[in-house]
């Protein structure tokens, strides 16, 4: 359902004295690029005539067939409010085509449509809500980010030991200018660490609001004179940064995922959709965990989700089960992390759910108990599997799932597995501060 037209669009710059426009889009691994044009361009712009070099984007095209179109989206106008207020700059999120007029694959937007399309065909629409998690650090004299933390606050805990918090509360301040609606912000358990959740949308107004929020997060930080990270695990030996994906499926208006007659309050659909998740989880980590540094986080003893379990009590499997009923009725994936690509990665993460519809799957008894207790005997007898413990592990495979591989399409996926190959060629030929420390004076 369209919110603005591309009249609304135009009389909304002019009524605003917006002068710049900042047309975005994201590589494949997510990184924000746009092409800013002035109000004068609007409307070649909103007529899809904008084009750029498409082979200077990250996993696009080659140089000989570099020419690109952007299509915005006008539902996705926004005024930036902490630019000036006079002269003042919007953005509008776009979709990427080819010369032909047909969409590009190798647009990450588009591949998370095809799929919600795919949904949209069987009669649901898909909901995510976020909890995208982050650190403040301290800069230098040149301005340049440390891992010194700005604070020594753990869970909820509020100034003057939380001295983020008046950072946080201008981020939720420009956010909700923006038109988020700020569910809750608060200190996270590790020092530095901080959280602010947004309400669910449908799937592609999230990857959008999260690739927007990761922007406001980073802007308002620097305006506070720190620097704000999404890398999930900056510091060893502390908790390691998150991004719990809140997931649902409506059908007729009404959550699919909601049963009152059975046990634990979950359908039919509930049970096929996390099964379909667990059958896939190990290929989809390559794209909801695709850093060398995601897998230090995924490890035990950080509350961190190592094993491939689901529960509707406890929070140390992979898929919890919230206690909310009815329209709140929702799984939560608790692996992917912030450094993620929000379109390939809730892309995925649908796509697996649907495969578990279409062919029935059935979850495995949800575990109880707390899995970080269990030896690895006792995991074994429950078969609990492990995520994969490293990007290289991840990168195997997706590469070996059919699924994930098709969902991805050719071109990013050739284009995905052969950049983090490298990335992880880089990783491991590198010598590492820890085996200076360990081994130079030993041998």
């Amino acid at each position: 359902m369209s919110k603005y037209s591309k009249e609304d669009v135009m009389r909304m710059v002019k009524e605003q004295d917006v002068q710049f426009i900042r047309l975005q889009f994201t590589d494949i691994f997510g990184t924000l690029k746009n092409v800013a044009i002035t109000s004068h361009q609007l409307e070649k712009a909103l007529n899809n005539e904008c084009m750029f070099d498409g082979s200077s984007i990250e996993g696009f095209v080659r140089i000989e067939e570099s020419d690109m179109y952007l299509r915005p989206d006008p539902n996705t106008f926004v005024v930036f409010p902490w630019r000036p207020q006079q002269g003042r700059v919007a953005r509008m999120i776009c979709d990427v085509y080819n010369p032909d007029g047909t969409p590009f694959e190798g647009d990450p937007r588009y591949i998370l449509k095809k799929v919600l399309k795919e949904a949209e065909e069987m009669g649901y629409t898909f909901n995510v809500g976020p909890e995208c998690e982050f650190f403040l650090f301290q800069t230098d004299d040149n301005g340049d980010p440390t891992t010194i933390t700005h604070d020594n606050a753990g869970y909820f805990d509020l100034g003057p030991i939380d001295l983020g918090e008046n950072a946080r509360r201008d981020m939720c301040l420009m956010l909700e200018d923006m038109g988020f609606e700020i569910e809750a912000s608060h200190h996270e358990v590790a020092r530095g660490q901080h959280e602010i959740d947004f309400k669910y949308a449908d799937a592609l107004t999230t990857a959008d609001n999260i690739i927007t929020f990761k922007l406001v997060v980073k802007v308002i930080a620097q305006r506070h004179g720190l620097h704000a990270t999404f890398m999930p695990k900056p510091i060893a030996g502390i908790n390691g940064s998150g991004m719990h994906s809140n997931q649902s499926l409506s059908k007729d208006g009404e959550n699919a995922f909601y049963d009152p007659n059975d046990s634990l309050g979950l359908s039919e659909i509930a049970y096929n959709y996390v099964a379909g998740i667990m059958k896939h989880t190990k290929a989809m980590a390559a794209l909801t965990n695709p850093i060398v540094n995601s897998y230090k986080r995924l490890v035990p003893g950080y509350e961190a989700p190592v094993y491939i379990a689901w529960s509707a009590k406890n929070r140390s499997p992979l898929i919890r089960i919230p206690a909310s009923r009815g329209a709140g009725t929702r799984i939560e994936m608790r692996n992917p992390d912030p450094s993620c690509n929000p379109y390939l990665a809730l892309a995925v993460m649908l796509a697996s759910g649907l495969d578990g519809i279409k062919k029935g799957l059935k979850p495995p008894a949800s575990v109880e108990q707390n899995i970080f207790n269990m030896d690895k005997a006792t995991r074994e007898q429950y078969g609990i599997d492990s995520l994969p413990g490293t990007l290289y592990e991840a990168i195997q495979e997706l590469q070996s799932d059919e699924l994930i591989k098709e969902t991805l399409g050719t071109h990013v996926l050739q284009r995905y597995v052969e950049a983090k190959l490298l990335e992880w060629d880089e990783y491991r030929t590198k010598v590492h501060q820890w085996e200076i420390d360990q081994y130079l004076t030993k041998f």
